[in-house]
């Protein structure tokens, strides 16, 4: 399988595509007004503890105070940094509570795990991690990790017992995947690096006043080539001259044998186009995405959770239904993982496949999904098919699903999808009237309404506006106005002068 790493600069945006077999898979968009947020560290202020669900907010500079569960409290850091609280245990109620680690008011060092998302804050922790191209450095742990991913067992061993040489005291660290092969001298000048901003990190610390921010990852194409850009990308492709120099010089330094796979894209074709991303992003972000064997899936954001249906839509088959059942989510079960994956869809997810009744097609599907699924670098939780043919999983959400990086609410509909009818609106423009009769003295009126619904509103010689102003003895002239959504209205007085709607309004 050939991996490929596509990058387009512009001036509003840099778009970062992964590409396998020439299938878009993942997208990255780092936009001037939403940088990534993720790994960044803060000096906070702890604003308000809520022990019911034992967890603090804590006052970081934004907008919403940031979330911060007990849980998530690393000792050694709040020790560090002082204003520490002893922790007390006790029965209450029959059921272990445990006070607040920390209190209203306190300093505290934390680290966004999470990126706002809605109404709700940033996820914090207060267990600082520091990542590097080859290890994560972690203060206040003891503990040396290395990656999952990493096969070979004697591979492990070796690279666990650097680890715990070059192990400064009081940290832990783990051993990345691209470790692999590499030796002590090259773990242990990574980690020199990492020591030196951590060094740097706490004396900026010492000097500064929450809330403010302390450290500031790398941003989200940085972050990619230190994460993503492994010996198994086939080629990494650019179309910016400055950005090529920034990667280079940066593989360089810690990668030298990866600067060979870095390409710039010269051909007056925009790069997008060429490798076919542009049409895959396009249909791939719409609400229905079609399958090959002719079934579509819908894909809905709630503020809960998602939920993806799987349609036969024009499939029909020449065998048994469960048969041609089984083939429409066996195709659905590669494009939902692949829609997971690309859209960066977290939080609790429910996929509804098409019912089945034999329990070995059922296996069949669930086997397929989880082999598709593994290839996501995000942590997955996923259940097994249920009696209604349902699958429910969770999947780690970091950032904010690729729909609301890219797009904003709909100004008309405020984000549900759908605006209010056309008889609605009229419905209300009577009311309106009613209101204004009683108060009102004037019996001309000039109405400003968006032109379809002017149109639904004059049309026939017992239009609806005609009927209207019979029954109110009214003479209310229509005006078309463009700038207004279909859902809204304006009421001027007959010489244009005075705009009354809102003080008739309910």
């Amino acid at each position: 399988m050939k991996k490929f790493i596509i990058i387009n600069v512009s001036i509003g945006e840099t778009r970062i595509a992964i590409l396998e077999d020439e299938k878009l898979v993942e997208l990255y968009f780092e936009l001037p007004e939403n940088e990534r947020m993720v790994g960044d560290i803060y000096l906070g202020k702890v604003a308000k503890i809520v022990n019911g669900i034992q967890a603090a907010f804590v006052n970081i500079g934004q907008r919403q105070d940031a979330f911060l569960h007990f849980s998530d409290i690393n000792k050694y850091i709040l020790d560090m940094f002082g204003n520490n609280v002893k922790t007390d245990k006790r029965n209450t109620n029959r059921r272990n509570f445990v006070e607040a680690p920390v209190k209203k008011g306190q300093d505290i060092l934390v680290q966004i795990t999470k990126e706002p998302l809605a109404n709700k804050g940033a996820r914090i922790t207060n267990g600082i991690s520091l990542p590097g191209r080859f290890l994560v450095l972690m203060p206040g742990e003891s503990s040396v990790g290395v990656s999952r991913k990493i096969q070979n067992r004697k591979e492990k061993y070796r690279l666990k017992h650097i680890g715990q040489t070059i192990r400064p005291k009081g940290f832990g660290i783990v051993v990345r995947t691209v470790s692999e092969g590499k030796d002590e001298a090259v773990l242990k000048a990574d980690l020199d690096s990492l020591m030196k901003s951590w060094n740097k990190l706490v004396k900026k610390k010492e000097k500064s006043n929450p809330p403010c921010i302390i450290h500031k990852d790398m941003g989200m194409l940085s972050s990619v080539i230190r994460d993503l850009f492994t010996p198994d990308i086939y080629k990494l492709v650019v179309d910016d001259k400055k950005m090529h120099s920034h990667i280079v010089k940066y593989l360089k330094e810690v990668q030298p044998k990866l600067v060979d796979h870095v390409e710039i894209y010269k051909d007056k074709e925009p790069i997008f186009d060429r490798y076919g991303i542009e049409s895959q992003l396009n249909k791939s972000l719409a609400r229905k995405v079609s399958l090959k064997k002719g079934g579509y899936i819908f894909i809905e954001h709630t503020e809960a959770l998602t939920a993806i249906d799987v349609n036969s839509g024009s499939f029909s088959g020449k065998s048994d239904h469960d048969s041609n059942s089984l083939k429409i989510n066996l195709d659905a079960a590669q494009e939902i993982a692949r829609q997971l994956r690309l859209r960066d869809i977290g939080g609790i997810i429910i996929i509804d496949f098409i019912d089945m009744i034999d329990d070995n097609n059922k296996k069949r599907l669930y086997d397929e999904f989880y082999r598709e699924i593994k290839k996501d670098r995000a942590q997955v939780n996923i259940s097994k098919i249920s009696e209604f043919g349902l699958i429910e999983m969770t999947r780690e959400r970091v950032r904010p699903a690729l729909l609301y990086t890219i797009s904003e609410p709909c100004p008309a509909c405020g984000g549900t999808g759908r605006v209010i009818s056309k008889t609605t609106v009229v419905a209300r423009i009577e009311r309106w009237i009613k209101r204004y009769k009683s108060e009102g003295s004037e019996k001309s009126l000039q109405l400003y309404v968006h032109p379809e619904l002017a149109k639904y509103l004059t049309t026939g010689y017992r239009s609806r506006i005609r009927r209207i102003s019979w029954k109110y003895w009214m003479r209310i002239k229509v005006h078309r106005d463009e700038n207004i959504s279909l859902e809204e209205f304006r009421f001027l007085n007959k010489s244009g002068e005075e705009d009354c709607t809102l003080k008739f309004m309910p």
